[in-house]
């Protein structure tokens, strides 16, 4: 049986059974405390879950990591700047009305949400490394332009790669 804290207790009771049931497991809270018991394998995912409804994420985008290579990445500001701005800092990353946050979240095919100095993303493991590096240079001060353009290059060197790689099976000589 594992045991998490979670601020946002309304998601989870609200989800209850949908949890329960798509993850295999019993929840059980005492407060803010919820007891996952269940499989290893299943408490594990169970907890990945519940980290993700405790940094902002909706149950369903949570619910998202069952899927096969799909992962929670949590990047704490204070690891990454020396800076004590951080609400300026939170607010780069946020950007005007959300903004830079849905640009990024477009850009990379993954879920951002920030809660505190953490920002969680959900998101394929090979897509999450770029949404990964265009929030670390954020948090070190680069331009949201800077950011995107560099995103949307790798997008396109992906795309191409990608269809290369397809075309090289093609011409492959047959047996």
């Amino acid at each position: 049986m594992q045991e998490i804290y979670v601020d946002n207790l309304t998601e989870v009771l609200k989800n209850k059974r949908r949890i329960e049931k798509e993850l295999k497991i019993k929840l059980s809270n005492k407060g803010k405390n919820v007891f996952i018991d269940g499989k290893a394998e299943d408490e594990f995912l169970a907890l990945e879950v519940m980290k993700a409804i405790n940094l902002g994420f909706s149950a369903d985008t949570s619910l998202l990591l069952t899927g096969e290579g799909v992962i929670l990445q949590i990047i704490n500001i204070k690891d990454i700047t020396k800076k004590k701005d951080f609400k300026r800092i939170r607010a780069r990353i946020i950007g005007t009305h959300g903004r830079t946050l849905r640009t990024l979240s477009n850009l990379t095919n993954c879920r951002l949400s920030m809660k505190d100095n953490l920002v969680g993303i959900i998101g394929d493991s090979e897509e999450i490394e770029d949404a990964v590096d265009a929030v670390t240079l954020l948090i070190q001060g680069s331009k949201q332009g800077n950011v995107y353009g560099k995103l949307e290059r790798q997008r396109k060197v992906k795309r191409l790669r990608k269809r290369n790689f397809g075309m090289e099976f093609e011409n492959l000589p047959k047996e």
